[in-house]
């Protein structure tokens, strides 16, 4: 890719960085959504279509509607991108199968329903590929994983509570919203969509208040002015599904990665307004990940079937 330059005002030559930005806003429309994509923060999407932007001397976007709408230049720009990323995607996959047979060792940690529910099958395919690589993976609660995850400890995480944690940076796997778990016989299963004024005063199977999702739940509830009747805590999503298949109220969870394997008895209904999860790999931000570490993160994702979940948008 060629050098843009300014050479009468000294600007610094356009980045990748700043083109993945550009194309990633025009795939998803907004910053928020952008930033997910790319495992950043908003405001560092935002700062990197600012500079691109100054360095191009044009307006890529406008604002409608919420929404970041590409002008006439970035669509033309992120058409030319098309083949050159395409390119980059293609040696960097050569790279990758010259190279792809790893050993060492590779630690993995996950709290318990997406350690059981999710990975083992896919940690299983990616030894499987990697005879050599010796892999440990451990089934651990969100709080002493992030620590471990910062500490060194663990070579990866996946966690659905994004910390605030100046150890640890996050590459995005999925981002979802929440469902609504309803004994198969309720009255409610009527409704297409369930909204917080249908939970007022109903049994509810709330989730330990360990779970930062629980926090969301209650603002959303208490905003509607709308009080469910608790009649048990559950500490993981399986659990309190089990807990709704035996007729002990209604829930609302993350759909992953259970929603394959709810089970019978138990129906599920789009709860509204949207409660957002995002699933995230954890590194430790203080060393670089190693190539088995980033290898397994790419065979997780290609393995996910994301039209299965509720997605956020």
């Amino acid at each position: 890719m060629n050098r843009v330059e300014n050479e009468e005002d000294g600007r610094s030559g356009i980045t990748l960085r700043e083109l993945e930005v550009l194309q990633a806003l025009v795939r998803a429309g907004t910053a928020m959504n952008a930033a997910r994509e790319l495992g950043i923060s908003q405001s560092t999407v935002s700062r990197r279509l600012a500079q691109l932007e100054s360095r191009l001397n044009s307006q890529l976007f406008v604002r409608s509607g919420g929404r970041l709408v590409p002008t006439v230049e970035a669509l033309s720009i992120n058409e030319q991108l098309e083949p050159v990323f395409a390119t980059l995607a293609r040696i960097s996959s050569r790279m990758e199968r010259s190279d792809d047979l790893h050993s060492g060792t590779l630690t993995i940690a996950a709290p318990p329903t997406i350690a059981h529910r999710f990975l083992p099958s896919r940690i299983a395919e990616f030894k499987t590929r990697n005879p050599d690589l010796h892999i440990v993976f451990d089934v651990i609660a969100n709080d002493a994983l992030v620590t471990g995850t910062a500490e060194g400890r663990f070579d990866v995480a996946l966690s659905d509570s994004t910390p605030s944690h100046d150890g640890i940076q996050t590459k995005p796997l999925i981002s979802t919203q929440a469902i609504c778990l309803l004994p198969s016989t309720h009255r409610l299963t009527q409704r297409d969509v369930i909204r917080p004024e249908d939970l007022d005063g109903e049994p509810f199977v709330a989730l330990s208040r360990r779970h930062s999702s629980r926090g969301a739940i209650e603002r959303v509830l208490e905003r509607a002015g709308v009080t469910p009747r608790i009649t048990i805590e559950a500490s993981t999503n399986v659990s309190a599904a089990d807990f709704v298949r035996g007729g002990l109220g209604i829930a609302l969870v993350n759909p992953f990665p259970i929603i394959h394997q709810i089970g019978p008895d138990v129906a599920v209904r789009p709860f509204m307004p949207a409660i957002a999860y995002n699933t995230n790999f954890l590194l430790a931000s203080g060393r670089a990940p190693s190539a088995a570490t980033l290898a397994f993160i790419e065979a997780t994702r290609a393995s996910l079937d994301r039209s299965a979940y509720p997605v956020m948008t």
